[in-house]
């Protein structure tokens, strides 16, 4: 693998602990955590792969871990899949649109994860509106902080596919989803959608409209999670990577969406005039 083909951590050191050790014990405190589930995932090798969606936050792990925490021991307790696709906005707005890498590895302090080739360019293929593009991957967040915490789980073997979204509005998302769906015919997939929720609001106010979101999400109801953003200026970050999970899932045979676990960045750190809100949430067939 050439240095070309190899994306390096942008926030490693930032958002989570830059080196194996202090990253692993940072996970673990995660799972340990009193907002996480309270305990280390055991990964089943069954594989009965029921859930083929999640939400999952992506602020610093002090933050926002044990929140994602929640999500993850469900996904290591329901089995591996065979390739994870994690849609997440594109925060500095550098690049495509709607960006995609077909090829090559990205790195953590636990290692490298392969990109899943085949899939990947199957879905570039199927879309107008996808670009293959690498800049707009080399510095965002939202798509790495997934990574470590699926590493911890399922270790170094499993691929994924890395798509960022700046555009995201309903009709872009049903194109993306669409693409999707026609490429993973017959393949164990798992869609994680990256987002956080409302942006520096007070603790009560954020919670209020975060509870109508996220009863949206429940609802498989993008469009009334849309009117939320335009009507009641909701701040969600990640509607794009949502919708676009959403449309997979149920086409996939999605039956029932789950909130694992609702917090703010004030249930940790105690300062709650401005937060920022998160959720894991869990879409099973």
């Amino acid at each position: 693998m050439t240095e070309l083909n190899l994306r390096r951590p942008a926030v490693a050191g930032s958002f989570y602990a830059g080196d194996s050790k202090s990253l692993n014990i940072q996970i673990e405190n995660c799972f340990l955590h009193r907002i996480g589930p309270g305990k280390i995932p055991l990964v089943n090798n069954k594989k009965e792969n029921n859930i083929i969606g999640l939400i999952s936050p992506h602020a610093g792990y002090m933050y926002s871990g044990p929140v994602a925490a929640n999500g993850f021991y469900k996904i290591a307790l329901d089995g591996k899949p065979d390739t994870i696709i994690i849609l997440g906005p594109n925060h500095r707005g550098f690049g495509e649109n709607i960006s995609i890498m077909v090829e090559g590895r990205w790195k953590t302090p636990l290692g490298e994860l392969e990109i899943d080739t085949e899939i990947a360019e199957n879905i570039l293929k199927n879309s107008k509106t996808i670009k293959m593009d690498k800049k707009a991957h080399q510095f965002e967040h939202s798509i790495e902080v997934q990574l470590p915490f699926i590493q911890y789980i399922f270790g170094k073997s499993i691929k994924f596919i890395p798509i960022c979204m700046i555009r995201q509005d309903i009709n872009t998302d049903i194109e993306i989803a669409q693409s999707i769906c026609s490429s993973v015919v017959d393949k164990n997939i798992l869609i994680i959608a990256s987002s956080d929720f409302t942006h520096y609001e007070p603790q009560e106010y954020a919670e209020n409209l975060d509870k109508q979101a996220i009863n949206a999400i429940l609802e498989f109801n993008p469009k009334k999670l849309y009117d939320m953003i335009y009507q009641q200026n909701l701040t969600m970050c990640g509607p794009g990577p949502i919708t676009v999970m959403l449309i997979v899932c149920e086409t996939l045979g999605a039956k029932k969406a789950e909130l694992l676990k609702y917090a703010t960045s004030g249930d940790v750190s105690g300062m709650v005039d401005q937060v920022v809100g998160y959720a894991s949430i869990i879409i099973r067939k």
